[in-house]
């Protein structure tokens, strides 16, 4: 009787003819003068047949180049899927094409694979892929963040299926929670800041939709410094994509107002390195003048000419803790409901 190897071996050496439409089960079936049931079950390793009749199927089979559908395997009664989802704010951040990066490497070594979508910083977004994503019946679910609607938490809370709530993290999850708190991080930069002598600092940030992640920076930076003694001078959020040309231009309007300003703290690295493009376009000496700080730890961000003061995020670390979290849950391993992923602050030379 052929194994499982055998059969995996054996399509694995299959050329492809040439031809104009893809062999599927009934030409098989017709060609061996058995039933497409017989070539199906000899085709997932099953019993119920002669070794005659499975090495002339898995013979066929190779010389038509036929290549088994795994997304029909997938959804088969006796088959667990290996499907995950993996939904993100933003497809063009470098930060969460790291995530993607250690979630897919990770994903992939334990045999499963993703299924990519993007919220756009949406609520209404994210439920609509969500509930898409639930039909498939996938492994798991993997989301950015953890402020969903009450349609999101409510899908994912009956439907099953393992989540893990990656990137912002929650006490509270609808599963599981591997993350840092972008809060703490706002902290930190604050009482960074206060120890080298900055008293009037401002927050600059960008978002074509609604980031609760930034939102949730700059309450933690204002809460540190407003508990100093030293409030937040200025605010300025751009209906913009939290980009390098955002920075640059966000920050002319942020010194037309208050032009007395000793630190900015910007959205994301990008932000804070298209402001150091404005201080040196109207020079303006950093960090004798103004300090500018960031976040993400952008790799553009420690091979400028004076390196960048910011927080470093280990996002592919991220994706892989993410990745193995998820996967011990679907196989009922014991895993943690909530992870702590460590964050640094990196002294640059902006401050």
């Amino acid at each position: 009787m052929s194994s499982k190897k055998d059969i995996d071996n054996n399509f694995a050496a299959i050329e492809p003819g040439e031809r104009r439409g893809a062999p599927g089960l009934s030409d098989i079936a017709r060609l061996t003068g058995v039933s497409k049931m017989t070539v199906s079950r000899v085709l997932r390793g099953r019993t119920g047949f002669s070794e005659e009749t499975a090495q002339r199927v898995l013979s066929e089979a190779r010389r038509l180049g036929y290549v088994p559908s795994r997304l029909a395997s997938a959804f088969a009664a006796d088959r667990a899927s290996t499907l995950v989802g993996v939904c993100v704010p933003r497809l063009t951040s470098g930060l969460f094409g790291n995530v993607l990066d250690g979630l897919d490497r990770a994903l992939s070594r334990l045999g499963f694979q993703m299924m990519i979508g993007c919220s756009n910083h949406s609520q209404p977004e994210e439920e609509e892929w969500v509930r898409h994503i639930v039909s498939w019946r996938p492994a798991g679910v993997i989301l950015a963040g953890r402020s969903h609607s009450i349609g999101t938490v409510q899908m994912l809370s009956t439907s099953g299926i393992p989540v893990v709530e990656m990137w912002d993290l929650t006490t509270s999850p609808i599963d599981l929670s591997v993350g840092f708190s972008h809060y703490d991080c706002g902290v930190e930069m604050a009482r960074f800041a206060l120890q080298k002598g900055r008293r009037r600092a401002a927050y600059l940030g960008a978002h074509s939709r609604s980031d609760v992640m930034g939102q949730s920076r700059l309450e933690g930076f204002a809460a540190a410094l407003e508990e100093a003694g030293h409030p937040l001078v200025e605010t300025e959020i751009l209906e913009d994509a939290p980009s390098f040309y955002a920075g640059f231009y966000g920050l002319e309007i942020l010194l037309a107002r208050q032009p007395a300003l000793d630190l900015v703290y910007f959205h994301n690295d990008e932000m804070a390195i298209g402001g150091l493009a404005f201080c040196q376009s109207r020079g303006l000496r950093v960090p004798e003048d103004i300090g500018i700080v960031g976040w993400g730890g952008m790799e553009a961000a420690s091979i400028l000419p004076k390196r960048l003061t910011t927080t470093v995020v280990p996002t592919t670390g991220l994706g892989k803790q993410a990745a193995q979290a998820l996967v011990a849950r679907i196989r009922g391993e014991p895993t943690r409901r909530v992870i702590a992923v460590r964050t640094k602050l990196i002294e640059g030379e902006t401050i």
